[in-house]
């Protein structure tokens, strides 16, 4: 979704199933730390919403960075 602002916008979900605060804000914290390295994969002026799943720890955070970027420019490309 596109939003006025020309920037892009970021937010995390995770639920409780996912484990207990601390595991939740860890990966809340490891998303919003990809965006901010890679704002120019992420767009402009795009608004995104990331749900973590289940396992998503257990993965290195290079692949999650990979996977986020790769999916920010599909939607970056759709979105235009």
């Amino acid at each position: 979704m596109r939003n006025e602002l020309g920037r892009s916008r970021l937010g995390v979900t995770v639920t409780r199933k996912f484990g207990g605060a601390v595991l939740r804000n860890r990966s809340k914290r490891i998303v919003r730390d990809i965006f901010r390295r890679n704002r120019s994969a992420f767009g402009v002026s795009c608004d995104f919403v990331v749900n973590v799943r289940s396992g998503a720890l257990t993965r290195p955070h290079a692949e999650l960075e990979r996977e986020l970027k790769g999916l920010a420019a599909r939607l970056v490309r759709i979105a235009t």
